[in-house]
């Protein structure tokens, strides 16, 4: 794990509340209660910040809400459309609601109307092998044939692990076959980074994202201050984007 990993996972909201309540109890055993008290609290709130869903609408909106989502024929046409992997929020169409898969709506969805649309004439889909054998850009693939996307027209990256990666393979795959221009899939909370990290590989990339999930839902018994569980799932996705914003900058990756 690197140490830019470390402090992502260290800094979710339930991990870092476990961690700070250890070392607090540690504090008061040593007899500074004080600190111990503050410390606890410290982590406390921080969960519970997480828990509401005022804080993922916030603070997740606003990295959604950076480039909205467009219609096929609202978008120029490229020279390709390039998905990356993934599965934020296991592709629910809402983080508040319960998983449905059949609402479900994964990033490959947007890719398959872009091209019968004939907004770009080949798929790059990007993404290695996670757990398994089977990398992501393959089961992107699979996803796309199942609706009558020729297989003629995908071409898969398969060593990427991460945004960065996935900007700088793509490139290589971009360059070698001369393209310049292309439509950018990734999910709306993702999207920020993914287009910092093609513009610094020199890539012309337009973003096309899925659908934003961070949306306030229809029930009326919704609660923007009650704790949600669900939303301090959803943290994770939420705290894992700002930490990667910053330690790409620091990296100078965007």
């Amino acid at each position: 794990m690197t140490m830019s990993s470390f402090f992502t996972n260290l800094v979710i909201p339930v991990n870092l509340c476990v961690t700070l309540l250890i070392v607090a109890l540690v504090l008061f055993m040593a007899r500074r209660r004080k600190a111990a008290f503050f410390i606890a609290a410290s982590g406390l709130c921080w969960a519970v910040f997480w828990s509401l869903p005022a804080s993922s609408l916030w603070a997740g909106g606003r990295l959604e809400q950076l480039y909205p989502q467009k219609l096929p024929a609202e978008l120029p046409n490229a020279d390709a459309i390039v998905v990356l992997g993934g599965n934020t929020a296991n592709n629910r169409t809402n983080w508040f609601e319960p998983y449905n898969k059949n609402t479900a709506a994964p990033r490959v969805d947007t890719a398959a109307l872009l091209y019968k649309a004939d907004r770009a004439p080949i798929i790059i889909l990007s993404g290695a092998a996670l757990e398994g054998k089977t990398s992501e850009a393959q089961v992107m693939a699979r996803a796309l044939e199942q609706q009558d996307i020729p297989d003629r027209a995908l071409v898969l990256e398969m060593q990427s692990r991460n945004t960065h990666e996935n900007g700088l393979y793509t490139a290589s795959q971009l360059k070698a076959r001369h393209i310049s221009r292309v439509l950018l899939v990734t999910s709306a909370l993702h999207m920020p980074r993914a287009m910092a990290v093609f513009k610094k590989q020199g890539i012309m990339a337009i973003a096309a994202p899925a659908a934003p999930q961070i949306v306030v839902p229809t029930d009326p018994g919704f609660s923007f201050w009650l704790p949600n569980m669900r939303a301090l799932d959803a943290s994770r996705s939420i705290i894992k984007e700002y930490a990667g914003l910053l330690a790409y900058w620091v990296r100078g990756w965007i």
